[in-house]
């Protein structure tokens, strides 16, 4: 039998119904980031275990928000958002200011959305590598005289 993939206790319906407000809203979704990054950036040990999932997150949500990458079905992007957003809030099933249990729950939400689009996370993972090896043909050039000095 396959193993089925519960949904963390928390409700994430109110965050879902929340990410709705972002979608289209590039000003809304890049403050949205910028705390997700400092909030990350701050609590970067608590997040260990979850921190390469949790960049991935970030950069697909940044991705769509600048209509670079639109090729996500809107649950996973609403998904996305809503674990970001959880993420972002300070006060939740468990408060993030009690120390070494704060994130557990943040953890295990990033988790679940990780495991439910995980095919268009790997999409994007292969998109995201075609872009960063776009190479721009004028690098290759050899800086002239001038530029050496």
């Amino acid at each position: 039998m396959a193993e089925e993939t519960k949904e963390p206790r928390v409700s994430l319906a109110k965050y879902i119904e929340k990410a709705k407000s972002y979608l289209g809203n590039t000003e809304k979704s890049n403050e949205l980031l910028d705390n997700a990054d400092k909030k990350s950036a701050k609590n970067r040990r608590s997040l260990d275990d979850v921190w390469e999932p949790l960049q991935l997150l970030f950069g697909m949500f940044r991705s769509y928000a600048k209509k670079e990458y639109t090729e996500i079905p809107t649950r996973s992007i609403l998904a996305i958002i809503a674990a970001i957003l959880y993420f972002v809030t300070p006060i939740d099933v468990i408060p993030d200011i009690l120390f070494g249990l704060g994130f557990a729950d943040d953890a295990a939400v990033i988790a679940f959305t990780v495991k439910q689009i995980q095919d268009d996370l790997e999409k994007y993972k292969l998109w995201s590598e075609k872009q960063a090896i776009t190479i721009d043909p004028d690098q290759n050039e050899e800086p002239n005289e001038s530029e050496k000095l």
